[in-house]
């Protein structure tokens, strides 16, 4: 049985600032921001939140597809998730946008910032998930709206449990939103900014959200996560990174852990330390798919 993995491809510009943004901002002014941030550095990687999460799952050799949408650009996109031996079938070309484009800056206390167009991404309600009895979890990860909303109610329809997973495309919804991606879930994963925030909206916490038979994880990057079930509550700390170069797309890195460790059925202890491993590993790396798996990692699967 398979997991199909729904949400946004995207091509990240990358851009490091050397500097710390708080030393540029007025506490008083910002409702009145007018700012630059000076960046020598600039790569062009792939990316994209269902990218991102399939291209870790075809490190680790899980059961996997993704399906999403992708401009008319993204023929070299193409080309290296075929080199990755990741399956393209459900991801459909939009011959009249772009790609997804997300620029990226981060500064020397691993803060970022994220100025993101949506391009193709917002046709990939366009997509329907397969129906043939071969899927058995699914993830809803950051996407169009239309998007995350459809294949939610297909993954209902078909009685697949999935992972609410809403990142960045939070504030694309309301609380009536928010709640009906919840109730329908089986799983939630966010980090711990995205949770406050989520919390505001909803009026919903960690009690609410577990006494309703779900399980709940929250990230904390170098602090760890903390998996919240009815049974039990963990803390699970980062693997000690020596060399630290880009922390963007851990976060999808950590997810990848998470939808292997529920396929294999292992505790939520090894599936914790198996996605907290795995978000570690590619800190250390520029870009969100340029790390390979290591001795350590082949342990814990």
């Amino acid at each position: 049985m398979k997991t199909v993995v729904c949400g946004s491809f995207a091509y990240d510009n990358v851009l490091k600032f050397e500097g710390k943004f708080s030393d540029h901002l007025i506490q008083s002014e910002l409702n009145n921001i007018n700012v630059s941030f000076l960046c020598q550095n600039l790569r062009k990687e792939f990316g994209g939140c269902a990218g991102n999460i399939i291209f870790n799952l075809s490190l680790i050799e899980a059961d996997a597809f993704a399906i999403g949408t992708i401009g008319k650009d993204a023929g070299p996109y193409l080309e290296w998730m075929k080199k990755n031996n990741i399956d393209t079938q459900y991801i459909e070309t939009i011959n009249n946008s772009y790609t997804a484009q997300a620029y990226i800056t981060t500064d020397q206390d691993a803060n970022q910032i994220t100025t993101f167009h949506p391009g193709a991404m917002q046709f990939s309600n366009k997509i329907k998930i397969p129906n043939d009895n071969s899927i058995s979890l699914g993830l809803i990860s950051p996407d169009g709206r239309d998007g995350m909303i459809e294949h939610t109610k297909q993954l209902i329809d078909m009685n697949v449990p999935y992972i609410f997973d809403p990142g960045q495309g939070m504030p694309m919804f309301d609380k009536e939103e928010l709640v009906f991606f919840t109730e329908n879930s089986f799983w939630i994963v966010m980090n711990n900014y995205e949770f406050k925030m989520y919390s505001e909206v909803t009026g919903l916490s960690t009690s609410d959200i577990v006494s309703s038979g779900k399980t709940l994880i929250i990230t904390d990057g170098e602090k760890g996560s903390k998996i919240f079930s009815p049974k039990e509550e963990l803390s699970i700390p980062t693997p000690k990174v020596d060399h630290p170069k880009d922390p963007t797309g851990c976060g999808d890195a950590y997810r990848a852990g998470i939808i292997y460790g529920i396929n294999k059925k292992m505790s939520l202890e090894k599936i914790g330390q198996l996605s907290s491993a795995l978000g570690a590993l590619k800190v250390e790396s520029y870009g969100t798919q340029n790390h390979k798996i290591n001795n350590d990692i082949k342990k814990l699967l």
